[in-house]
């Protein structure tokens, strides 16, 4: 019993890295989009800025800001918002409606894939 116990006590935590930087983070948003908005199809004006380690609270964290034109349950377009991605660990963590200033400074670039978003993964 005692050697058993004194095997468990030697095995080391692995400890996550919380700022590995995000690679596959394209992907990982558009998965969540796909999955959270109420209409995905004909999304407009979508941009994307690479990660940056940002300060979040008394830590760093990787950060993303994207922007787009998504239509309500009636189709109606709601207007340009901006959402912020959180990773932790090279993965994204959150993606939540971003403040004025989290997105003020972001470089975005152009994000086509996130307006052929549906019409490639023929989701309705």
């Amino acid at each position: 019993m005692a050697g058993l116990l004194a095997a468990c006590a030697s095995d080391k935590v692995q400890l996550v890295d919380p700022n590995i930087v995000p690679t596959n983070y394209k992907k990982e948003i558009l998965d969540t989009l796909t999955a959270t908005l109420i209409d995905p199809t004909n999304i407009r004006d979508a941009y994307i800025s690479a990660p940056v380690l940002t300060d979040v609270g008394s830590e760093k964290r990787y950060t993303a800001c994207v922007r787009y034109n998504a239509r309500d349950d009636a189709k109606h377009y709601e207007g340009v918002t901006d959402h912020v991605a959180y990773f932790y660990g090279g993965h994204l963590n959150q993606l939540v409606d971003a403040t004025p200033d989290q997105c003020a400074k972001a470089a975005y670039q152009p994000f086509p894939e996130l307006e052929k978003l549906c019409q490639a993964k023929q989701c309705a």
